[in-house]
């Protein structure tokens, strides 16, 4: 008897396991959504994935939801990588999703989330980082009645708009894990990278304003900008050892992305960043902080200082610079998991106070 209860008690914990690791995908619709810059769109479309189950104490707060944040042109689904889900996600891992309740939505102008390829072009609203970080907040709170986070992630823009989140709701979560971003305007280089992208885009006679029937030209130049930026020194030079290496995975590389890339998407979602600036509010964050950038990051130098000077201001904040290593991916460090959960696991630990 014995043994046929643990066996049943066995296949029920495998079942839960298999069920928590299965993906849900759904959508939020908010009616007459109004920008921060005065346009309207009377149904923006929000489209998230989830993994486990909320879980609620006894006065019916939700103790165990994680929000995760995606960078400029990615979705919610660039998390189900098996270097970022098959660390983090899988049973016995930190974010393991029999535990924890995992929201990874698609940003507006992303995934399948409302955008201007959808339809309305170069007349799409022009959203901002607080357009995309109040429709955040709304997914959580209003489609899927979550009134606390266990922990804040983000990768990039993400990064960006979990620095936003920490000062908007300070009180609304226990920790942020900030990954490949600056807390202060998007200046320097960073800032002249983007312009060059956008202008390669909009100074293409091929646009038309956002009007073409084919992708512009531009895109190219574009996408050649998004290489080097997301590129790290030492794994670029292992994919291309040589010059017939090199030349095939750039061609390569522009072909996959011109496939799945819409030049309007771009602009728009590279222009977003423009007023982005949460230095100003550093001191008004009260969760428990864990920033991390790679020293081999094109967009965020290390050289900078920046990351190290602006961390002070933070509470409970603590920041991070990864060592350039065969492990690091430059910028695209961020998913991969297993150069950084300690530093996940330590922001956990470190927080559980709070969470309790």
């Amino acid at each position: 008897m014995c043994k046929l209860m643990s066996l049943y008690m066995a296949l029920i914990a495998c079942a839960t396991c298999l069920v928590a690791q299965t993906p849900h995908e759904g959508d939020f619709v908010i009616s007459d959504f109004k920008f921060a810059g005065g346009e309207r769109l009377p149904k923006l479309n929000l489209h998230y994935t989830t993994f486990g189950q909320p879980k609620r104490d006894a006065e019916g707060h939700v103790t165990n939801a994680v929000l995760i944040m995606h960078g400029t042109g990615g979705s919610g689904k660039q998390f189900l990588v098996s270097q970022f889900h098959d660390v983090l996600f899988q049973a016995g891992q930190l974010l393991d999703a029999s535990k924890y309740y995992i929201i990874l939505p698609d940003d507006i102008g992303h995934g399948g989330s409302s955008k201007p390829s959808d339809g309305l072009r170069g007349h799409f609203p022009h959203y901002r980082y607080a357009d995309m970080v109040t429709a955040e907040y709304r997914l959580v709170t209003e489609g899927l009645h979550v009134d606390h986070l266990r922990l804040v992630m983000g990768t990039s823009m993400g990064c960006m708009h979990s620095w936003m989140w920490a000062e908007r709701y300070p009180n609304r979560m226990d920790a942020v894990m900030p990954l490949a971003c600056l807390p202060i305007p998007i200046a320097g280089r960073n800032r002249m990278f983007r312009d060059m992208l956008m202008d390669s885009i909009r100074n293409d006679p091929m646009w038309k304003n956002g009007d073409y029937k084919e992708q512009p030209a531009g895109l190219t130049g574009a996408i050649y900008m998004l290489i080097i930026a997301g590129s790290a020194p030492i794994q670029m030079q292992k994919i291309a050892s040589s010059p017939q290496l090199a030349a095939e995975y750039l061609a390569r590389q522009v072909e996959t992305r011109r496939k799945t890339t819409d030049a309007n998407d771009l602009l728009y979602a590279t222009a977003s960043s423009r007023d982005y600036d949460p230095s100003k509010d550093l001191e008004k964050i009260q969760a428990q902080v864990m920033f991390v950038n790679s020293a081999d990051d094109f967009i965020n130098p290390p050289e900078l200082g920046i990351a190290e000077r602006e961390i002070k201001r933070v509470k409970r904040g603590k920041f991070i610079l990864l060592p350039v290593s065969e492990q690091t991916h430059g910028h695209g460090t961020h998913t991969w998991a297993g150069v950084w959960k300690q530093y996940l696991a330590e922001l956990l630990q470190e927080s559980a106070t709070t969470a309790e």
